[in-house]
């Protein structure tokens, strides 16, 4: 028996010498161990994030997604899942699980490799901090040593929620509450049972068990989560078929679906707001935690967001449907999905107008490969796109098997055919007193187009322009009731300086004498010439800049009258807000405050109020007349489909330049002041009918719709030094100045209506009389980082017919 002892002494021997030997290595290294400043002084990188003023968020920016929560605030259920999964003796053991650790190396001298390891919370806590993940010896050594050192200096709960606030979890998160948001749009503490067993099995293979990308592996790791914690005595078995049970909704999900996503639809405003933190604090602003809260109300932004998008979409049925995006080879058969998935991949998701490959498609239906599923498209579904169904269509437009094209689902009505719009629009919505913004939309999507039509787009604003040309008629003594005649008007090519001019009215018709009130709300070119001609074009250029217009960009020419300077819908809600406050100016600004990582207050806009720190730049009998005409333009002008919103407090004004370039409807009450325009990023004729009023005015009234819902009508009330006359006519009165004579006669006629009275060329005015009209100088818009687009193009003579 004696030659068996030697073995098993040569074992303890070595046994010995190496607990020897690693005790001693443990000894010299401990005091190279890192410091756990890291630790006890947690500062992750919390990215940039953007907030609505009633705390909804609208974005964040940053590599790592990460919301830092309390251990206290982590569900009791979220916990135990985690424990079950990673840890079930975390509260017992030292830091590690030599159980564990022997458990692992019997399998691992079993296969004859090292790929189980036996690591604890706190080890993985040590390794997220301070190690490499590399599996060597040497490296789990260090991983012991730092989790005892961890164990002997912070508390198990203080452990746990490094882990719970560190550890990455795919889709750029990094935490289990930045998970949840990624994973089912929801905050940590509404995760159901399911749902946190699922986030509890990512830290193991956070890419195997995505289960956005990888749906199945996902919840086979959920039900070993789930399987783990009923065996710890966590959950029952009722808990735990529950949670088998219940469908998961992932982000993804939810899109397919069409449901709203969780984050406020705000990109062109959290854009803007990024822009303003890398200003002040440089690349750091991505991980210093800054939150910034802006002037955008979550109900009005939701409410801009759908009216716009509503707007271009009806506009693109009118216009019918273009055909596929692409195509790709499909042969008969069985299909190739993994082809067509990364087909749809390259196609994108727009929000709800969602790619898709078409498997076979007839006048009578359509059927489409989706995220792994065959969808069934007919009736209403595909009659936007029956024309591109026929086998007559061109073979480059025709929806046949192998045609990328875009479905929406409508709600009961079902999955539907549509495009991606080409054309644009924007809408933008201030607090009429102070400016804040309420909503702002840039364009029709900013994952397709980043270009912000709000801030930068300079275009014409037709005759949405002509309030402030009236405006500036008021202070040179005319009123709403003074006679202008609405005849045709022509400027011979000596004059103009360029090419002959004959401007007309909209309409073509010509009524001929006419108040500026119902020249206004009938948007009659010919009254605005000639009131501009009296006035003179340099008085009105000088005067348009009380309202924050860039005066550069409104040469001093006669055109003027017609809108064919440049301006932003930003430029256009300051000026019209004048009108709508009594006449103050403000400027408009979209963010609030901005604080630190530690919640501490850095900065906060303290802006200028209508009537109280903002400066008066119109009389304010100016502003109630000019408010009095606009509000004739809703009643019975222009812009009559505002109507339909039923109050008796809204004015404003339409605009649409020549060839349909461009559509606006400006308008307010005196709390909202709205702007919304419509027309191709590169200028381009929109289709004949394609007006303000047909256009811009629908997306104006569904935003009013909700941004007036519980506000009560508040008309402007009227200032002393305003008398009362009949007007020529006598069949009703109108307002004036009280210090001027009643409007009851018509004006002397210009020196222009006079030198062209008889048509006479020996009686032409010098050249530089009335110099051409060349388009406004267009310098590039002051551009917005990243968001850059190609200036746009400004129409030459003859000017644009507005309306």
């Amino acid at each position: 028996m004696r030659w068996v002892l030697y073995p098993v002494a040569a074992l303890v021997a070595l046994t010995t010498l190496g607990l020897a030997t690693l005790a001693a290595i443990s000894i010299l290294a401990w005091p190279n161990l890192p410091s756990l400043e890291a630790l006890t002084d947690y500062r992750p990188r919390i990215p940039l994030r953007v907030y609505t003023a009633d705390g909804h968020l609208i974005s964040e920016f940053g590599e790592e997604r990460r919301n830092v929560v309390n251990i206290d605030d982590v569900p009791v259920q979220l916990k135990q899942a985690i424990l079950a999964a990673e840890d079930e003796r975390f509260y017992e053991h030292p830091g590690i699980d030599l159980l564990g650790i022997a458990r692992a190396a019997l399998a691992n001298l079993s296969s004859g490799g090292r790929g189980q390891g036996a690591s604890t919370i706190t080890m993985q806590v040590a390794r997220n901090f301070f190690l490499s993940r590399e599996k060597t010896y040497n490296r789990k050594l260090y991983e012991i040593l730092l989790a005892l050192k961890i164990e002997r200096n912070l508390s198990k709960d203080k452990i746990l929620e490094l882990y719970i606030n560190q550890i990455f979890l795919g889709q750029r998160a990094y935490g289990f509450s930045a998970a949840a948001r990624a994973y089912f749009g929801k905050p940590l503490e509404n995760i159901t049972l399911a749902e946190a067993a699922m986030l509890a099995g990512l830290p193991k293979a956070p890419s195997a068990f995505n289960p956005i990308v990888n749906p199945a592996r996902a919840t086979v790791r959920q039900r070993y989560v789930l399987r783990r914690m009923v065996e710890a005595g966590f959950i029952d078995n009722a808990a735990y078929q529950t949670a088998l049970a219940e469908p998961l909704r992932t982000q993804s999900a939810r899109t397919v679906s069409g449901s709203r996503s969780n984050l406020v639809r705000g990109d062109y405003v959290a854009e803007m707001a990024r822009q303003i933190a890398v200003e002040q604090f440089g690349e750091d602003a991505y991980q210093l935690g800054i939150r910034i809260t802006t002037t955008i109300r979550r109900d009005d932004q939701e409410a801009a967001y759908a009216a716009l998008r509503k707007g271009v979409m009806d506009y693109d049925r009118r216009h019918g449907y273009r055909g596929p995006e692409r195509f790709m080879e499909l042969p008969q058969g069985r299909i190739d999905e993994e082809a067509l998935e990364e087909a749809l991949s390259e196609a994108g998701d727009f929000d709800d107008l969602l790619a898709a490959v078409v498997l076979e498609a007839s006048t009578r239906e359509v059927k489409v490969f989706r995220r792994g599923e065959t969808l069934t498209l007919s009736g209403d579904g595909i009659k936007f796109a029956t024309p591109m169904l026929n086998d007559k269509a061109p073979q480059a437009r025709r929806i046949r098997r192998g045609a990328v094209v875009r479905i929406r689902d409508n709600g009961e009505k079902g999955w539907e055919l549509v495009q991606l719009p080409e054309v644009q629009a924007a809408l933008l919505s201030i607090d009429a007193q102070t400016g804040a913004v309420r909503a702002l939309v840039g364009g029709f999507d900013f994952n397709r187009n980043k270009f912000n039509h709000v801030t930068q787009a300079q275009r014409q604003p037709g005759s949405s322009f002509k309030p402030f040309i009236y405006s500036a008629g008021l202070e040179r003594g005319y009123s709403p009731g003074t006679l202008v005649d609405d005849t045709p008007l022509y400027f011979p090519a000596g004059v103009t300086g360029s090419q002959a001019w004959e401007p007309k009215n909209y309409d073509g018709k010509f009524d001929g004498q006419m108040t500026l009130r119902d020249a206004l709300a009938r948007s009659k070119n010919m009254v605005s010439i000639r009131l501009l001609d009296n006035i003179t074009p340099a008085y009105a250029q000088d005067y348009i800049g009380r309202f924050g217009f860039d005066t550069a960009r409104h040469p001093p020419y006669l055109t003027m009258a017609l809108g064919a300077g440049s301006v932003t819908p930003w430029e256009m809600a300051t000026g019209y807000a004048a009108f709508a406050n009594g006449g103050y100016r403000i400027d408009p600004y979209v963010v609030k405050e901005i604080h630190d990582g530690n919640g501490k207050l850095i900065a906060r806009i303290d802006p200028p109020v209508a009537g109280e720190s903002a400066p008066r730049v119109i009389d304010p009998r100016n502003a109630w007349l000019m408010d009095s005409m606009l509000k004739d333009v809703v009643r019975r002008g222009t812009a009559t489909r505002a109507r339909s919103l039923n109050r008796n407090d809204l004015a404003g004004k339409t605009g649409t330049t020549n060839d349909y370039l461009d559509a606006w409807f400006c308008g307010y009450n005196p709390d909202v002041v709205a702007v919304s325009w419509m027309g191709f990023s590169q200028p381009r004729n929109m289709g004949r009918g394609e007006t303000g009023g047909a256009a811009a005015l629908p997306i104006w009234v569904n935003y009013m719709r909700t941004a007036l819902k519980d506000m009560p009508e508040n008309p402007l009330p009227r200032p002393n030094g305003i008398a009362s006359a009949p007007v020529a006519d006598g069949d009703r009165e109108d307002f004036y100045y009280s210090e001027n004579e009643p409007p009851a006669l018509k004006p002397q006629p210009s020196w222009l209506e006079e030198l062209f009275s008889n048509n006479s060329p020996a009686l032409e005015a010098p050249e530089e009389a009335i110099p051409a009209a060349p388009p406004a100088p267009a310098p590039a818009p002051r551009p917005i980082p990243a968001m850059q687009a190609p200036a746009p193009v400004v129409d030459r003579l003859p000017t644009p017919v507005q309306r």
